[in-house]
């Protein structure tokens, strides 16, 4: 029997599978990084895929390695493992654990939206569990000072829960579905305030610049500011549907004699609707805006226009990693 071909050593595997110019592409990537299935891979499992990795990099090829294999092995080794510094990352931080953990924390923040003490709980369970994520997928180019994630953290907590026990008031006479979209508006404005707070030392001195080929040309604050509304607007799309489609069903269903006859089954249920919703929702979301996202040059501040014709005048747009 041949052995296989022994893999060239010449894959890229820094980058993704699929080609990231395409939304289709993208969204092949996310639904990869975001299954949650690698939440059940064991310690050795993920240690393996390191190794693999690791050595693939290094230049050296296991002997019978697929290219399948190697390709499953990075995405192994990227749920678990952070980009930057190689540290294994905390288990409800990772990118796999988002859908079971937000179809939890959302199916609860919408069942249990009537009562205030439910509504300060849930919001305050669902900030903490939005820190632990930032702080756990946090650029290792930009590191986050305790003291910035305490503040974002606190900003945001105060946020959600000041809108959410705002609009519960305001929406008191008014029909029961409209009530059970506050959480909703307190996700937004949570995400709205707790995002830009975690990365206000981009927003302060910057994110690198490159061109094509990945040389970094200097940092900018309007790239910041861009990658920042890209990363707002996937967070609140990620929760639209979860948190727009099961309050309908769920309304529709309270009005039925099964669920007032089994009351108790208005958690699972909304819980169940949620997750299916954001099976689909996260990868999608994260795959609006491409991960290397770019802008003119001519839409940088001036400064950095200057620094940047001075290396290469011919040149008209900039990328940078918008984050996530």
């Amino acid at each position: 029997q041949k052995m296989p071909p022994s893999l060239p050593a010449t894959i890229n595997i820094r980058e993704p599978r699929w080609d990231q110019s395409t939304f289709q592409g993208r969204a092949k990537h996310f639904f990869m990084v975001t299954d949650p299935r690698n939440l059940l891979l064991s310690g050795a499992t993920l240690e393996e895929a390191r190794r693999v990795v690791e050595d693939y990099r290094a230049g050296t090829v296991h002997p019978g390695l697929t290219e399948d294999q190697l390709w499953r092995a990075k995405y192994i080794y990227d749920s678990a493992f952070h980009p930057d510094t190689g540290e294994k990352m905390i288990l409800v931080g990772r990118m796999s654990a988002q859908v079971p953990m937000n179809m939890t924390i959302t199916g609860c923040m919408l069942t249990f939206y009537r009562t205030t003490p439910a509504v300060l709980f849930w919001q305050w369970v669902n900030q903490s569990f939005n820190a632990v994520v930032n702080y756990t997928n946090r650029s290792g180019d930009a590191p986050i000072t305790p003291s910035q994630l305490g503040t974002a953290y606190v900003s945001a907590t105060t946020g959600a829960v000041v809108t959410a026990l705002g609009l519960k008031s305001l929406t008191k006479h008014l029909p029961a579905i409209i009530g059970r979209y506050v959480p909703f508006a307190a996700v937004a404005a949570a995400n709205c305030i707790n995002i830009p707070l975690m990365r206000q030392r981009e927003l302060k001195l910057g994110i690198p610049v490159t061109d094509e080929n990945g040389n970094r040309l200097g940092e900018s604050t309007a790239a910041a500011q861009k990658a920042i509304f890209q990363v707002v607007v996937s967070r609140i799309g990620m929760a639209a549907p979860a948190m727009a489609i099961p309050p309908v069903i769920m309304n529709m269903l309270e009005k039925r004699a099964f669920l007032k006859r089994y009351p108790y089954l208005n958690a699972p249920l909304q819980v169940s609707l949620v997750g299916l919703c954001l099976v689909f929702a996260t990868p999608l979301c994260c795959a609006l805006f491409p991960q290397k996202s770019s802008m003119p040059v001519s839409s940088l501040e001036p400064e950095v226009q200057d620094q940047i014709r001075k290396k290469d005048p011919q040149l008209e747009t900039v990328y940078f990693n918008k984050g996530l």
